[in-house]
């Protein structure tokens, strides 16, 4: 990845306009460097500055905004207040002109569309709160939605937070297994799911799916089922029930339970490289405030954007739209299906049509676009759009470059995103207040002490690479996870004595600019140099010779870890019987000797989650021979079958 020279800087007038110009404004702070070193010097002074900066709402105010006797693995947020996320995203909206703007707008796969205003959006949620509170659900209970992304997965998030009780948002690409899994593991009461949605053009049942899991989830009373494409469905007397037959009886307005500030409100599960998935908690005040400093403070959201981001709800970003565009007041552009269908420029029409100024996308979606005719991107007009976001997985330069050139159009940034779900959102992230070179994060996020350390914790000089750590809790911060606090300081807290270890590699340059360089348990030390998967896998990508990389290293009695390379060859990459060759030549000419790979597999496609990120541990696991580990978010499992029988030859 480059240091070379800034591609992109922000004028004095976008600056001037962002909301974090206002903030630094307000504190008196001469610039974003100035914030970042009293936030992190000051943490308690940060959280408290941020939540009053956006008129956070709370029924009871706090006391104390954080509380770290009992260790700095449990702290405790917003000590004393009452809240409750509905408070701030809906209620807060109540009376004024917001109510009547535009809150949802969604495009079905066959170009159907529906709006709901945020009048709309409050009273479908009342609606659906007033029924599960009917059904008993309330206080604690932990509800799951098993949902494509439709406008009624936001009135389903926000009832069950409005009752007090707890969201738990699945795949909705789940099969049976990993959804018992999670209904086991939680104890959750109820789910509320759809009969079916549509993917490529293929109607895909859910309701059945979630059926084969209920029968063995003994906790499970409820199951409230949307009708989404009319399909015959089996409906159990006693515990299903039609999500248009409980709401219409139901007032369009009801009470939003107060909550303890730093009570649950979200279980959300992420995949374990062995073992059973994590279930990550996330608090009221956590996911308001972590929210408010990442979308709000940071990426710029404002009241008159448009957010889109073609994630699903399982995932990190699908909860993070749902819940950031409402609090900040903005538009969220919503779809159903994936970007490329039903035309491989879908994602920019969306664009186009409603008017997009925030787009997200994950790097592997992008080196998918850069194999499509330029005219697929070319063809519509983008001039809506005021910045990307980018999160998922660490970029290679010419991926970044092109998206820069052809999406961007040079004019705006890409701001990267870089966190976890344990997280609750970013470590590292882009601002507009810092310019960008490419593949780059700008900063770190204010508050939380971020740094790149060796083993020992100290903290490693401009161009080394180490482990991504925080010296700081954040309130975005999941409380333990669920039922295994043990776990939970094992994982987090112990590796680094005193540290929050998150699990992925990074570097700073010279210029203070961040890179993240792929997960820790993915690292490659080849004769005593640890290097990061993505630093192999760009350059290979570079050569042309294949648009998809997973670099993988498997141990080595001499060098203490072999190189393998496992890549999806491009179209014009030449003769097939010497590629391999090739490819290995390319590693060893950029790195050395001793990083020539042992193994070079060609695949037509690497395993990858249903949001496109490249499931590394599977391709180690695979060619090793190992555990293959949660394959619960795998979209494809056809690959692992392909590389398996690669590996074999």
């Amino acid at each position: 990845m480059s240091d070379d020279a800034f591609v992109w800087e922000a004028s004095p007038d976008v600056l001037n306009a962002t909301t974090l110009s206002r903030f630094l404004r307000e504190h008196q702070l001469a610039d974003f460097d100035a914030l970042l070193k009293k936030a992190d010097a000051e943490p308690h002074w940060f959280w408290d500055a941020l939540l009053r900066f956006f008129a956070v709402r709370f029924s009871r105010p706090y006391t104390q905004i954080l509380d770290t006797n009992g260790g700095i693995a449990w702290p405790q947020w917003c000590v004393g207040g009452e809240t409750n996320l509905v408070l701030n995203c809906l209620d807060r909206h109540r009376d004024t002109p917001t109510w009547q703007k535009t809150a949802i707008i969604w495009e079905g796969e066959n170009g159907m569309q529906r709006r709901w205003s945020y009048a709309e959006l409050d009273s479908e949620t009342a609606r659906l709160a007033g029924a599960l509170r009917e059904l008993g659900l309330g206080r604690g209970d932990v509800v799951a939605i098993y949902m494509p992304m439709l406008p009624e997965i936001a009135a389903a998030y926000f009832a069950i937070a409005k009752i007090g009780a707890i969201a738990m948002p699945l795949f909705s690409g789940f099969g049976p297994q990993p959804i018992l899994d999670r209904l086991v593991d939680s104890s959750a009461k109820a789910v509320i799911t759809v009969d079916g949605g549509w993917r490529r053009g293929k109607c895909v049942a859910m309701k059945s799916v979630l059926d084969n899991a209920a029968l063995h989830a003994p906790a499970l009373k409820h199951i409230v089922v949307l009708k989404q494409v009319g399909q015959e469905t089996p409906m159990q007397g006693g515990r299903d029930v039609w999500w248009s037959d409980i709401v219409q009886s139901q007032p369009p307005t009801a009470p939003t339970e107060m909550m303890p500030a730093d009570a649950p409100v979200m279980l959300m599960y992420t995949s374990g490289t062995t073992g059973r998935a994590k279930g990550t908690v996330h608090t009221h005040c956590g996911v308001i405030g972590k929210n408010l400093l990442d979308v709000g403070l940071c990426l710029d959201l404002k009241a008159d954007d448009r957010l889109m981001w073609l994630s699903d709800f399982g995932w990190a970003a699908g909860t993070k739209i749902v819940v950031s565009a409402p609090m900040l007041g903005a538009t969220l552009v919503l779809a159903e299906g994936t970007p490329d269908y039903p035309d491989p420029g879908r994602q920019w029409r969306l664009v186009e049509t409603h008017g997009v100024t925030l787009c997200g996308t994950v790097p592997t979606a992008v080196r998918q676009m850069m194999r499509q005719p330029l005219d697929v991107v070319r063809r519509h007009d983008l001039s809506s759009l005021r910045a990307t976001v980018s999160a998922g997985e660490p970029w290679n330069e010419d991926a970044w470059l092109w998206f820069f050139e052809h999406v961007c159009g040079r004019r705006i940034p890409i701001l990267n995103y870089g966190g976890g779900t344990e997280c609750g959102g970013a470590i590292l992230i882009g601002t507009f207040h810092r310019p960008l070179k490419p593949c780059a994060f700008g900063s770190a996020v204010p508050g939380v002490g971020a740094d790149v350390v060796d083993s020992q914790g100290k903290t490693c000089p401009p161009g080394q690479m180490g482990e991504l750590v925080m010296r700081q809790p954040s309130m975005g911060l999941t409380r333990g996870l669920w039922q295994d606090p043990q776990r939970y300081v094992e994982n987090y807290w112990q590796q680094i004595p005193g540290v929050w270890v998150q699990g992925d590699l990074a570097r700073r340059d010279a210029d203070g600019l961040w890179y993240m360089l792929g997960r820790s348990d993915d690292t490659i030390k080849i004769a005593g140099k640890r290097t990061g998967p993505a630093e192999i896998e760009s350059v290979l990508m570079e050569s042309k010779l294949v648009v998809e990389a997973a670099v993988v290293g498997l141990p080595d009695a001499l060098t203490g870890a072999s190189l393998n390379c496992v890549c999806v060859a491009a179209a014009n990459a030449g003769p097939l019987d010497s590629l391999c060759e090739r490819i290995a030549e390319v590693v060893t000419t950029r790195f050395g000797a001793p990083y020539r790979p042992r193994r070079v597999l060609l695949v037509s496609a690497l395993p990858k989650t249903r949001n496109e990120k490249i499931m590394r541990r599977v391709v180690r696991a695979v060619i090793s021979g190992g555990e293959l580990g949660d394959l619960a978010s795998l979209v494809n499992p056809e690959a692992i079958d392909e590389l398996r029988a690669a590996a074999a030859v």
